[in-house]
Formats: structure tokens, sequence, C-alpha cells
């Protein structure tokens, strides 16, 4: 017996949602209540209410609409959702268990088309006594390519909510609409088990049956731009690096002028930075979000930044920082597991500039590995990937500014002019870039370890000298 005493059919445009629901509502006891959190209607034009419920009822207080549909006693009822309804109940649809979710598809060209010549004719539904309209579209690639975007985002997003949360969608694809196999097999899974056959709604007939080329004007146009699409996803970076948290607490924040505040990418310029900050005022650090959140409220016209580094020099770093800060416990695994020559403890003779120059290649291959999930440890923030770190960041708040390591001498004086801050002194580093690090192999090991950061970044193999 199912557990469903509802359901949802996530869909979009010209995907045959109105034909799914025009056979669901043939079944006594099962009703669909159309697009009935479409911003632009209440479930169907002109439709004045649904269970009870007004559009400005609807607009106030959505979850008003939504338990009026969903607990709906000796009766199963459902409505369509689309990827741009209303946002607001999306998250009490997915957390809802007993409301069964449908996910209806279609080749995304076939609907892009049909949604035009739609928009064109303003014909949406066809029964068998109906014409329909001759008529012909131009490809538009921009538009395609949003609406590509927008129901791979979307489906993306309520197939990993249904993973997580262990629900079981029921995939349906625009050619399975008139099999009576397979709605009978939507309506048992639904619960109806007592329906030996469901068959389809034989009032809507297909609009469109001609080929492709009837039907886009620029045919030809539009086969060469789709040749430049990647469906299966060949130039995707792989990664398996896990997902990184915003890191408030290594904020740190200035009170001068407006209010700066500092996102530090572990293992870049973070100590030039912070005394550069010094220099302009007071500092504050050791946040957490709540405190973040007050202080960027009291600090009306604040700015906030982070700095990217060269990933070949930011290896380097995270070397010597494991060469002189990290603890023995670290230097053992690596020494015994992943036979890098470093010594262990502070008393073992150190590393000769000449040894870190030839052990160094060694830990760029392990970073890599590490990068790649084939290591057990964890990515440490010293070396992990600064898009990785970046993204950690908006999940709280994205900085204003992202700049680069090789531009502060310019950027830091333009940065504190927009914070209202008086003039700074300039930014000091100690830190120098060894020249052996833009041998050319070094530079493709570090572009094999870091290619999302220098593909998203655009860094080049060579480490600039000026900064």
């Amino acid at each position: 017996m199912s557990d469903f005493n509802s359901f949802v059919i996530f869909a979009g445009m010209r995907t045959g949602s109105n034909l799914l629901e025009a056979s669901l509502n043939a079944i006594k006891h099962v009703t669909c209540f159309g697009e009935a959190f479409n911003p632009y209607m209440l479930g169907w034009p002109n439709t004045d209410q649904i269970r009870g419920v007004t559009m400005d009822e609807r607009e106030a207080d959505p979850h008003r609409l939504l338990n009026s549909i969903t607990e709906r006693e000796s009766h199963l009822s459902g409505f369509r959702y689309f990827h741009d309804h209303d946002p607001r109940v999306l998250d009490a649809i997915l957390q809802n268990h007993r409301c069964a979710k449908i996910i209806l598809s279609r080749n995304p060209l076939d609907s892009y088309v049909s949604t035009e010549l739609a928009r064109k004719t303003n014909q949406w539904k066809l029964n068998e006594t109906e014409r329909p309209i001759a008529a012909a579209i131009e490809y538009d690639s921009e538009a395609f390519r949003q609406m590509l975007a927008a129901t791979q985002g979307f489906q993306s997003r309520v197939l990993h909510a249904l993973q997580a949360s262990g629900q079981t969608p029921f995939l349906l694809h625009y050619d399975d609409l008139r099999d009576s196999e397979v709605l009978t097999g939507l309506l048992h899974w639904l619960g109806r088990k007592d329906l030996e056959k469901v068959e389809a709604a034989s009032d809507q007939v297909p609009q469109n049956p001609r080929d492709m080329s009837q039907k886009v004007t620029n045919f030809a146009e539009m086969q060469h731009d789709l040749a430049s699409l990647d469906p299966f996803r060949l130039s995707r970076i792989p990664s398996f690096e896990p997902q990184r948290g915003p890191a408030v607490p290594s904020f740190i924040a200035t009170e001068a002028g407006h209010g700066l505040i500092y996102m530090p990418v572990r293992g870049g310029p973070t100590a030039a930075i912070i005394n550069w900050m010094k220099s302009a005022g007071d500092t504050q650090s050791d946040f957490n979000q709540n405190r973040l959140r007050r202080w960027l409220r009291e600090h009306p016209g604040h700015r906030s930044f982070t700095v990217l580094r060269h990933p070949l020099f930011r290896a380097w770093a995270a070397f010597t920082h494991l060469l002189e800060n990290s603890e023995p416990a670290l230097r053992q695994n690596l020494r015994d597991i992943h036979r890098l020559e470093i010594p262990v403890n502070s008393s073992d003779a150190p590393l000769t500039e000449e040894n870190q120059i030839q052990i160094f290649p060694e830990f760029i291959a392990f970073l890599r590995r590490n990068l790649q999930g084939q290591t057990s440890l964890p990515v440490l923030p010293i070396w992990a990937s600064q898009s990785e770190v970046l993204a950690g960041f908006a999940k709280f708040r994205s900085p204003d500014v992202v700049l680069r390591e090789t531009d502060l001498a310019d950027d830091l004086d333009w940065l504190a002019r927009s914070a209202n801050i008086d003039p700074v002194p300039p930014l000091v580093s100690n830190e120098n870039i060894p020249d052996f690090l833009n041998d050319p192999a070094l530079q493709s090991a570090a572009r094999s370890a870091y290619q999302k950061d220098y593909v998203q970044f655009g860094f080049s193999g060579e480490i600039p000298t000026d900064r």
C-alpha cells in the first residue's frame, strides 16, 4: 500500500505536462490542480481560486494552498511545478515524503522549439477538431542555452534533494505519456492498485508532428551551433575534492573608513595583508556568523576581499609550512606512506635548499593525489584548491573583490579608497619567489594538481615576480 497522499509533477514548458494532467484528471478521486504556484496565474488561466484559496491569499501565504492540496483526505491531489514557480514552497514539497515526486522530461530542443512555436501562434493546446497553425521559428542560440541551463539546474537540485532524503521519484519521458502500460504503472505506484488499465487522455493531439527542419527557419545554423555543445561533459574537469565551509572565524576586519573585511585563502600572503590592515586601523577577528552579520549591519559601505596566489607558489608555501610548522604526525605520515624524505622531529637535520628542490616535485605529486581523493589524508586548507575555498566562502557571502597577489600594490590602494580609508602605507611582503619555481616541469606538475584553479582563474605557467 502506498503512503502517498499527494503528488507533484516536476516538469517544464512543452514537456507534455498538460496531457499528463488530463490523463490523471480523468481518474476518479485523482485531481491535478494545474500550475498551482505559477506566479502569473492560479493553476490555469482565468481561475479565481483553488480549494478555496485565492491568488491574493496564495501570494500572502503559499503554504496555505500547498497544505490545502496535499492534505486532502480520501483523494489524491497534486499539481505541476516548474523551475520558475514560487520558490517559497519548493523545500516543503521536497521534504514531504508523502508527496509523490513525478519527474517529467523531454528532449530540451523539442521543448524549446515547441515553446517558441506556441508563443508565435498562441496555440498552446490542440484537439482533434482544431486545425494547427503552420509556423516556423528562428533558432536563438542564447535563448536555448538559457533554457537548457535553467532546466538542468532545476533537475539537478530536485534529484539531489530526493537522493539526500532517500526518496525515489517516478521518471517519465514525453514519449511515455501515451503508453497505457506506463500510465498504469504510474497510478499503481501512486497507490491506485484498483485500476486495471489507465489510458492517456484523448482530448489532446500532438501539435507539431513535423520534421524539425520544417519548424526552424535557420536549421543549418542551429545544427552548427548545437555541435558546439558538450552533452557528455567531455570538457569537465573532474573534482573529488571535498566541499569547504565558509571559514568565517578566519575573517579579519578593520574599523577604518567604512570597514574592510579580508577573507583569507590559507597559503597566501595572509601575514602581509593583516599587517597592511593593521596599519589602516584597529582590526577585529574571531568572528562567528552571527557576530559577522552584526558587524556588516553596523558598517554600511564596507568592502570585503580575498587574494589569490599563483598555484605553484602556493604549493611552495604549503611545502615550507609543512617543513617548519606542521605537526610531526603529519610529516611522519608523509614520510612513511607517501615516501617524502622529510625530517619528522625538530631534532632531525633540516633539509638543505638542494634537498628541498629535489623533494618539492614529489610533494606536488602528492598534492595531485590528495586533491583527487586518492589519499587517506584530508585536504588541508593550506593547500586546498582556491576555487573550492571561494566556493566555501559563498555559502555565507562572496567577497566583493577577488584580487591577485601580483597586483596588490595597485589594487589595495584602490580598495582602501573605495572603503573611504585614508592612505595606507604600501604592503610589505618578506616572501620571495625562488627562481627554480619557473622550471617548466614544475609548472606542468602544478597545472596537473590544480587544473581547476588554472582554468577558472586564468593563471599562466610562469609565476610573475612583480608584486
